[in-house]
């Protein structure tokens, strides 16, 4: 309906602001500072950031209800290992907060994110542009598997951490006789990440495959 579409605009229009202020931010950062501005990146658009991963929670909701069409698992895997790496790994520890890995992630996040969403607004308005419908479902193929990288470096990065300091890490009283060790949980949560990983590359095919196939191309120019 028209008012669900102009819901889902402004949604996309929220996101494109946000990131494209994080991206903004970032590029002029480091053009003013230099390398100097790496390690502060988190303290200065983490905020933002944070805003943003929250929001993007209603995606799994608009797919649930049937007002976006998008598949649902490959959504809900990657916003997860956002949210898991952005909240647990580099919020709850003050020292990686400060890595060029912390850096690196946002401006791959972010990078896609503007064009994402770029494209999902003017596709709301019945807008469609070749060469950005081609950067939408390009783009990804190699951004994406970097994202991945870096988060997972981000994760092993920040394992001395949650081993010093005990982050997570519960032992139950008695009369239980077990311990959660969180280093343990990240390091096989690694493996679940690059297992879905290879799942959404997939995914990302397909979709590149249904919009920019010879008879998509055709029917857009026309």
């Amino acid at each position: 309906s028209f008012t669900m579409n102009m819901y889902l605009f402004v949604y996309d229009l929220m996101q494109f602001c946000g990131h494209s202020w994080i991206f903004t931010n970032m590029i002029i950062r480091f053009m003013t500072f230099g390398k100097d501005s790496l390690a502060d990146t988190f303290h200065s658009i983490g905020l933002v950031m944070r805003l943003c991963q929250l929001l993007s929670v209603l995606e799994i909701l608009h797919i649930l209800i049937g007002i976006d069409k998008s598949r649902l698992l490959p959504r809900f895997l990657q916003m997860t290992e956002r949210i898991i790496v952005l909240f647990v790994v580099i919020n709850s520890q003050e020292e990686v907060q400060g890595k060029y890995v912390v850096c690196v992630l946002f401006f791959l996040w972010n990078i896609l994110d503007v064009v994402r969403y770029t494209y999902n607004m003017l596709a709301r308005m019945g807008l469609y542009y070749l060469p950005l419908t081609w950067l939408n479902f390009s783009l990804c193929i190699p951004f994406y598997p970097l994202s991945v990288l870096a988060e997972g470096f981000a994760i092993c990065v920040s394992l001395p951490y949650f081993e010093s300091f005990g982050t997570y890490s519960i032992k139950l009283p008695f009369p239980f006789t077990f311990s959660i060790y969180f280093p343990y949980v990240l390091k096989m949560y690694l493996l679940v990440l690059f297992a879905g990983m290879c799942f959404i590359i997939q995914n990302l095919f397909s979709e590149r495959m249904a919009h920019l196939g010879t008879g998509n191309i055709k029917n857009k120019r026309s």
